[in-house]
């Protein structure tokens, strides 16, 4: 992986543009940039406390193996123990 820090004060007029464009929003000359160039090769981890599919447990796969008519059932009994079916006028 490289890093690339630029300070913003140091840009050029395009330089600094394009790279406004890049993070969507004016810079501050007192900013830095740092851009990290990774090779694609390279898995991305998941963010943390993210759950990767294998480390799901089975009891949380609820519908599987249900038919549309008993998901529907479970659903409208889920939606009444949270309180999901009040009506607000």
């Amino acid at each position: 992986m490289e890093t690339i820090t630029r300070s913003v004060a140091d840009l050029t007029v395009p330089d600094r543009s394009a790279m406004e464009r890049v993070v969507g929003h004016p810079l501050r000359e007192t900013q830095r940039i740092v851009v990290n160039i990774i090779d694609p090769i390279v898995p991305i981890p998941p963010p943390p406390g993210m759950l990767m599919p294998e480390g799901i447990p089975p009891e949380w796969n609820v519908y599987e193996g249900l038919s549309d008519e008993e998901i529907e059932v479970l659903t409208a009994a889920i939606t009444k123990r949270c309180n999901l079916s009040r009506t607000f006028e």
